[in-house]
């Protein structure tokens, strides 16, 4: 296909795909990070990879330019994460005010809770060597 690269999609391997891999999600996070127009929630997973899930509701963000962007900031800065951390299902929920955010501090507000997401994590690791 003209124009298409190749591993830098965002095939179905990195999303979360039905209501089992939400609910496990919503169920029992590893870890939370909230902000004023935003919420992740976090399991550690056993994959190659990080998987999102997004929940912008209309209800939240009305216009769905507005949503389309923040799943497209969301998506891309995930792309862009380490493969050196650890591997988690994570859940983005939009709150109010979200879609008033231009993309660079839709970005920077990732960026900061992302950092929690990660401390958090790291803490909750099974093989985590902290008690030796």
């Amino acid at each position: 296909m003209v124009g298409q690269i190749t591993g830098s999609g965002f095939g179905k391997e990195k999303r979360l795909l039905n209501a089992k891999d939400y609910s496990l999600v919503f169920e029992e996070p590893d870890a939370r990070a909230s902000h004023q127009n935003l919420l992740l929630l976090a399991k550690i997973n056993d994959r190659a990879g990080h998987r999102l899930g997004l929940v912008i509701a209309k209800k939240n963000v009305r216009l769905a330019v507005h949503r389309n962007r923040i799943k497209r900031v969301t998506r891309e800065f995930l792309r862009n994460r380490s493969a050196d951390e650890p591997h988690i299902d994570v859940v983005v929920l939009a709150r109010r005010g979200m879609g008033e955010l231009d993309n660079a501090e839709l970005s920077s507000i990732l960026q900061q809770q992302w950092k929690k997401l990660m401390h958090q994590t790291t803490k909750t690791l099974p093989n985590n060597s902290q008690d030796s």
